[in-house]
């Protein structure tokens, strides 16, 4: 069986100009060395094809992100972010974490069919499943061996159609323990 993992990234626009991912990477690394050289070397790119990609950014922005000076005969030269390169890592960087904030919430992935991976999930056998009209209750016996009690809606447990003896997943959160049963 196929197994996809989700991934986003994000790509933003100045005027019809979209500045991708691995654009941002060299204005970052521009940043971090002051040196369109050694940000080049660093990320394995030419010199050439880092200025190109500069000057097409600085073409749709309208306005300077890099602010180059010549070293002279011996070299050390310098290259420093504008302060519009330097809003335009602030953006990027501001909106990329609210989408991973989004996208690391419970229920997003779920939401579009995609199954998650959270970090605390704890694999075991359902022991019991006891319902009243609103809520029912599931004993699950880990492998620790251990039992996690988890209280959820009869909704969830007729939608997973837990009964005893299935192998599911607890993903426990801060303040719940949630089902997942692989379909």
């Amino acid at each position: 069986m196929v197994r996809f993992t989700p991934k986003s990234e994000l790509e933003i626009t100045i005027g019809k100009y979209i500045i991708q991912p691995e654009q941002i990477l060299m204005l970052s690394a521009i940043r971090k060395h002051s040196s369109l050289t050694r940000a080049a070397k660093e990320l394995k790119i030419s010199y050439r094809h880092l200025w190109t990609t500069v000057r097409h950014l600085e073409e749709a922005a309208d306005e300077k992100l890099v602010e180059t000076s010549h070293g002279g005969t011996g070299g050390g030269g310098k290259a420093e972010l504008t302060e519009t390169g330097m809003k335009l890592l602030r953006e990027y960087d501001r909106i990329s974490r609210g989408i991973r904030r989004t996208t690391s919430e419970e229920g997003f992935w779920e939401a579009l069919g995609i199954k998650i991976s959270t970090r605390n999930r704890l694999k075991g056998v359902v022991k019991s499943v006891s319902s009243d009209r609103v809520a029912s209750k599931v004993v699950i016996e880990v492998e620790a061996p251990s039992r996690i009690t988890a209280l959820i809606t009869r909704e969830a447990v007729d939608d997973l159609q837990l009964a005893a003896g299935d192998r599911v997943e607890a993903l426990i959160k801060a303040t719940e323990v949630m089902i997942a049963k692989k379909s």
